[in-house]
């Protein structure tokens, strides 16, 4: 069954309603095959909504911004964050551009990327 999400959706957060009043800042990022860093800083904002991730030393440093959809649950308990792209997917993925994040541009591009056809998509 495929699954097809609108470029709204890709900046919505799955059962955001469930953890809505949780800030996930500082949470563990797990991709598919494994850790990929911490939550730097969230969103909130119905429609584009997102997670900047420091991936910490193993690319070195590198931060990047994930659409809310990409993120496919969370565990309050352990505080993770469970994303549906790989660590290779993420590394990938455009740099994090503080100056340019809130530009509509800038997120599109990020959008296209984790989209239906770009590089980091994967369909769940």
């Amino acid at each position: 069954m495929t699954h097809t999400r609108t470029m709204s959706d890709m900046w919505t957060y799955r059962d955001i309603d469930s953890w809505a009043s949780t800030d996930i800042t500082g949470f563990s990022v797990e991709a598919i095959d494994g850790s990929i860093g911490s939550v730097d800083a969230a969103t909130y904002d119905v429609g584009s909504s997102d997670a900047v991730v420091d991936t910490g030393p193993w690319i070195f440093g590198k931060k990047v911004l994930l659409p809310a959809g990409v993120i496919t649950r969370v565990d309050f308990d352990n505080e993770r964050v469970f994303v549906n792209r790989t660590k290779e997917q993420i590394e990938n993925a455009p740099e994090f551009d503080e100056d340019r994040y809130r530009d509509e541009a800038y997120r599109m591009d990020v959008g296209s990327y984790y989209g239906e056809g770009g590089a980091g998509y994967r369909d769940w």
